[in-house]
């Protein structure tokens, strides 16, 4: 499909970039990738020789202009391919190294952003506890103040990138009582002693994702590791909410998109009772079905981008497109196993992987019991 929502030459010329990266080496190995259920490697360090990870930051060496549309784009044209590699790479581009580029030191840029810029590290964001998803007030893990250092203790679940790695940005608590007023962000390297890394998650879908639980032992760290301002940690982290969310419908986007592409496909080769499945007005009916619903779903997405690349406050509108386009990816990978019947159990046929990997977005930036529910308040409601 097109994507009409999508207009200024940059653009264009970024979602040309990322389509033909994505169909000459990605869709091409997705099977494969998948099956074999590790980190695409090779295909991260090519992403960052492309300086797709720093798209979003101003002011790095060989780096474009920090831009959210781009950093969207991107999103969704390789989760169109697999998203496990587009849910890393997202980290990498936002979480991952976000408070590290605007809060970190000279020393801890050179040291840690640089070189994950190139590809050569990777940042991981510990947000999630055993106790506390969406409720981040109930946050347990401390950082307790003991001198010229912080003694990082607790435990981080469900962590995207974890087992690979290099360093964390953690939530903290560090007045305890305090609930969100209480809580920072602190940058811990894996080698600080204290740091501890559960094998990875095995997951349903998203098999490449690497995802695991840290434990954080009494790490000990400099008294400058702490990113942000002392009490502003969710002030820090809700200034980038509205991205996380809106990169994620992204995501969801680029597999509603590959859902369809395989199901118009299929339907136009397919024959039944002497014609292709295509004549059938009740397999039109969820072609026309699935394309409203992504049409609908990019300009949300791409309306939303726009008002955050001019500076504006779009918690409603995030929450909303995040909300709408995942639902929308799970309609239409649902109706492509429809489209494909039995072929859609097979592993032989992408539309597996799509129905398996469009799961993982119902969870990140907010489930969407409670998504509906602020979205009800931002309404005032």
């Amino acid at each position: 499909m097109t994507n009409p929502a999508i207009r200024s030459d940059p653009e264009k010329l970024l979602r040309q970039v990322m389509a033909r990266f994505v169909d000459q080496e990605v869709t091409p190995r997705a099977r494969e990738i998948d099956e074999r259920g590790e980190f695409p490697q090779e295909l991260f360090k090519k992403l960052a020789s492309m300086n797709v990870f720093n798209v979003r930051y101003l002011g790095m060496k060989k780096g474009a202009t920090g831009n959210a549309t781009l950093y969207c784009i991107i999103c969704e044209e390789l989760a169109r391919g697999l998203v496990s590699l587009a849910a890393e790479t997202a980290k990498q581009c936002l979480m991952g190294t976000n408070f590290l580029y605007r809060f970190g030191s000279p020393e801890l840029k050179e040291k840690y952003l640089e070189p994950s810029m190139r590809g050569e590290m990777v940042g991981s964001f510990c947000l999630t506890e055993p106790e506390a998803g969406g409720d981040l007030g109930s946050v347990t893990t401390t950082a307790v103040d003991d001198g010229d250092h912080w003694i990082i203790s607790g435990m981080k679940t469900w962590i995207t990138n974890a087992p690979i790695a290099s360093y964390f940005t953690v939530l903290c608590q560090t007045q305890p009582g305090k609930g969100i007023r209480g809580l920072n962000f602190f940058f811990v390297p894996r080698d600080t002693p204290g740091v501890q890394v559960s094998p990875r998650f095995d997951t349903l879908g998203t098999r490449t994702t690497e995802i695991s639980e840290v434990a954080f032992n009494d790490c000990r760290i400099p008294k400058d590791y702490l990113v942000g301002l002392p009490g502003k940690g969710m002030g820090a982290f809700f200034a980038i909410l509205a991205e996380i969310r809106t990169m994620t419908a992204a995501l969801a986007l680029g597999v509603a998109r590959a859902a369809f592409d395989a199901s118009f496909q299929y339907a136009q080769e397919r024959k039944a009772f002497g014609k292709t499945i295509s004549k059938y007005q009740l397999i039109q009916a969820k072609i026309s079905d699935m394309a409203t619903d992504i049409w609908a779903a990019e300009l949300m997405i791409y309306d939303t981008t726009r008002k955050l690349d001019q500076g504006q406050r779009v918690d409603k509108e995030s929450m909303m497109a995040k909300y709408f386009a995942t639902e929308v990816a799970c309609r239409c990978v649902d109706q492509a196993t429809r489209i494909l019947g039995a072929y859609a159990y097979s592993m032989e046929y992408p539309v597996q992987r799509f129905f398996r990997d469009a799961r993982f977005l119902l969870y990140g930036g907010g489930t969407h019991e409670v998504l509906r529910q602020n979205i009800a308040r931002a309404m005032r409601f």
